[in-house]
């Protein structure tokens, strides 16, 4: 079997191009699907996709470890978040090709799975873009929380935290925790509450203010608190506050999670498996988390295809927690895919799936009905009180 042609199928969700990439090979009616989407990046990740596909044409689909180490070897430069976003998407529709050849779902080729279900967790009213409430509001926000949580969720991640710099001003502190302390009165100690700072606090100290207004609700954890890539800062706050950290949606090797895993710096790690060089780089990073006593809770705010590849690394992760999902995202999110979909929750978690591959199957006619179009940004208001650019 040989690797014949790689093509890109972009759909716009809105605030991302979802970017679905799709691997044919020589076997009649034998290809794969993946997914490399990067936000406010498309046209230089599918541009990269064009540049690895002499890396791997001829190649066979079902060497997947060689054809990672082709990609990334024969690149030379190291690769960055566009480089690695490219591979990875390549790489998911090698786990989709082999499991459909050998007639197994991918969770069976990751060792089997360890677990019956998966723990999900969304974001305030399923990531519904223009659905969101101003946390200066704090009953609509309650009610939002509460409306989301009675959609089947048992867990939930929000957005407490201002666009902070150096400093955290005690109004906005006194604020953040009025306001955490109403959602965990309102939802009770029954709903997981996790929040993400975004990296927006610029310093220590700022985060820590937060982190110590939040912390009697406690959070499961607290998700990039400061900006990712210093794990030696990372380490030094999560010894001053009571509440777990997590970090790693920005972070895309195993050596940065390894930095993280020998300074204890994070409770939780959150690889993306659409941007750190998918299941063969996520499987290397959760070893490694494991054998630190760290926790996994991979971050997919992305397409069904990026929930299918998480879905599958979940149940095959001893140490995976719970995972991040937006199938609210847009209206129309299922109907982009044929019936084989994966992805439904109940009771707040996802179940098992036995189809072969990844299980999941784009519908290229209705994908069409949503074409590349220029992103919404909501990154562009990220701007403090006196002119300067926020951490969005």
């Amino acid at each position: 079997m040989k690797i014949t042609a790689i093509q890109t199928v972009v759909v716009n969700a809105i605030h991302r191009n979802w970017v679905f990439v799709k691997v044919l090979t020589d076997q009649p009616g034998l290809y794969g699907w993946g997914e490399a989407t990067l936000e406010w990046k498309t046209r230089a990740v599918c541009a990269t996709i064009e540049d690895l596909e002499p890396f791997v044409i001829g190649e066979d689909p079902t060497r997947i470890e060689h054809v990672v180490r082709r990609m990334t070897g024969f690149s030379f430069w190291p690769l960055g978040a566009i480089g690695l976003t490219a591979v990875s998407g390549i790489e998911h529709a090698l786990w989709d090709i082999k499991g459909k050849a050998l007639g197994v779902p991918v969770h069976d080729l990751l060792g089997g799975r360890v677990r019956d279900n998966v723990a999900v967790y969304t974001h305030l009213r399923r990531a519904k873009i223009g659905a969101q409430v101003p946390t200066s509001d704090i009953n609509a926000f309650c009610d939002a929380v509460q409306e989301t949580v009675e959609m089947g969720y048992n867990a939930i991640k929000l957005g407490f935290v201002p666009y902070t710099g150096y400093a955290a001003p005690l109004p906005e502190v006194r604020h953040v925790e009025k306001l955490a302390r109403a959602v965990r009165e309102r939802v009770g100690d029954g709903i997981e509450i996790m929040t993400d700072f975004h990296g927006r606090p610029d310093s220590v100290e700022a985060a820590r203010a937060y982190i110590d207004a939040i912390a009697p609700i406690r959070p499961l954890f607290v998700e990039e608190a400061i900006q990712p890539g210093d794990a030696t800062a990372m380490a030094d706050l999560a010894r001053q506050v009571s509440c777990p950290l997590a970090t790693g949606e920005r972070l895309f090797t195993p050596r940065e999670f390894a930095d993280l895993a020998e300074k204890r710096a994070v409770a939780y790690i959150q690889p993306d498996l659409a941007h750190c060089g998918g299941l063969t780089g996520g499987r290397k990073i959760a070893a490694i988390a494991e054998a630190a006593h760290m926790g996994v809770a991979p971050h997919n705010p992305m397409g069904p295809i990026a929930g299918a590849v998480a879905l599958h690394f979940d149940l095959a992760t001893p140490n995976f927690v719970i995972q991040e999902e937006a199938v609210g995202l847009v209206p129309w999110f299922r109907d982009i895919c044929t019936q084989t979909y994966p992805l439904d929750m109940q009771n707040g978690v996802w179940g098992v799936p036995d189809a072969p591959g990844l299980g999941i199957e784009i519908d290229e006619a209705a994908a069409a009905r949503h074409p590349f179009a220029q992103e919404e940004i909501p990154a562009l208001d990220a701007i403090l009180p006196d002119g300067r650019i926020a951490n969005w």
